[in-house]
């Protein structure tokens, strides 16, 4: 039977192999996903892509099942270096997002599209990537109850710009995680993919340089991370470490460490509050911000060494959602000379 299912048996099919980050979540610290047991991280199997315009009808289809295993599981999308992007906007602001810095743009390997929807005009030339898949098999692949408002999912390699980082890391190697180092979000375990995609997403809008993520947090390029990031894992440089690593990075480049901090949980050390002058008093240092978990707030490590603030509040609230809080800080310490206001 043929892999995509279509009548001609003897129509060639092309071989993609997309495993160019050998990485395993579960040492990158990544929480919530890897459902899936067996998952051999030694190599990734390549699975052939469609050589012209094919149509899948069926959800036990074995492409659909490595589909699939791509959006549940981390170590299995990390080993293959791919990952599902769901709905036409997010793939097309990310193959915008490419296209305006000139580079590659080649890193869609394949677009799903429902049986009777258009073929996007303004991704550039897709011929021999395009796959027609039927409502139940979108359904499938989506993992939403609803696929009104879907109508194409890609198949994407994983960023260039994403960073794992291991026990074999250099000093040397900081300068390149980010082009810019003047503002860097680092999340410390947060673990709900939406509070992620958030900040990703805000971090991206207010022109921050990037994002570095300590253990405990979930990975950018989970679906739920995805669809509320809009694309931006894709847009920001990502880098997933250790204190180890992030106290390199800081040292290297001179940052100020800040942590937010919600004040009425006390502490022995002073906390500061938000505010214009303060956030004018940072506006030529270059810095990192500390976001801590939804549950547990900072870790005692964050809270050790960073200097910490407090987002005044009127009322009896203990703290604010972590996304809100992050979009607040984010916006408030953004650089200078890219303020809206």
């Amino acid at each position: 039977m043929p892999l995509f299912g279509v009548s001609n048996s003897q129509e060639k099919l092309s071989i993609a192999r997309t495993w160019t980050h050998t990485l395993a979540s579960r040492s990158n610290g990544y929480c919530g996903e890897d459902e899936l047991d067996g998952v051999d991280r030694s190599s990734a199997v390549a699975l052939p892509l469609p050589a012209r315009l094919k149509t899948i009808t069926s959800t036990s289809n074995p492409f659909v099942k490595h589909c699939v295993k791509l959006r549940l599981s981390s170590s299995y999308r990390h080993s293959h270096g791919s990952v599902l992007v769901v709905g036409t906007t997010p793939i097309r602001e990310i193959y915008q997002f490419r296209e305006s810095k000139k580079e590659p743009t080649a890193m869609l390997d394949c677009l799903l599209l429902l049986d009777k929807a258009e073929i996007p005009n303004d991704l550039g030339d897709l011929p021999n990537r395009i796959v027609r898949i039927s409502p139940m098999v979108m359904k499938k692949l989506s993992g939403l109850q609803s696929i009104e408002s879907i109508e194409a999912i890609a198949l994407m390699k994983i960023p260039s710009t994403f960073h794992n980082l291991d026990e074999k890391w250099q000093d040397a190697d900081c300068h390149g995680w980010f082009p810019s180092q003047h503002r860097i979000l680092v999340l410390d375990g947060i673990q709900d993919p939406g509070n992620l995609g958030t900040l990703l997403r805000s971090a991206l809008a207010f022109r921050w340089g990037g994002v570095f993520l300590l253990p405990g947090c979930c990975d950018p390029f989970n679906d739920k991370a995805l669809r509320a990031s809009r694309g931006a894992s894709f847009q920001l440089p990502i880098v997933s470490g250790r204190w180890t690593h992030l106290e390199a990075l800081t040292n290297k480049f001179h940052l100020k460490i800040l942590a937010g901090h919600p004040e009425r949980n006390k502490i022995s050390k002073p906390v500061s509050w938000l505010s214009r002058e303060l956030a004018d008093s940072f506006a030529d240092l270059p810095l990192c911000l500390v976001l801590g978990s939804e549950g547990s707030g900072l870790s005692a490590k964050a809270r050790q060494v960073c200097e910490l603030v407090s987002i005044p509040m009127a009322g009896e609230f203990e703290s604010l959602n972590v996304s809100v809080a992050g979009g607040i800080f984010l916006y408030m310490l953004q650089p200078e000379n890219q303020r809206f206001v």
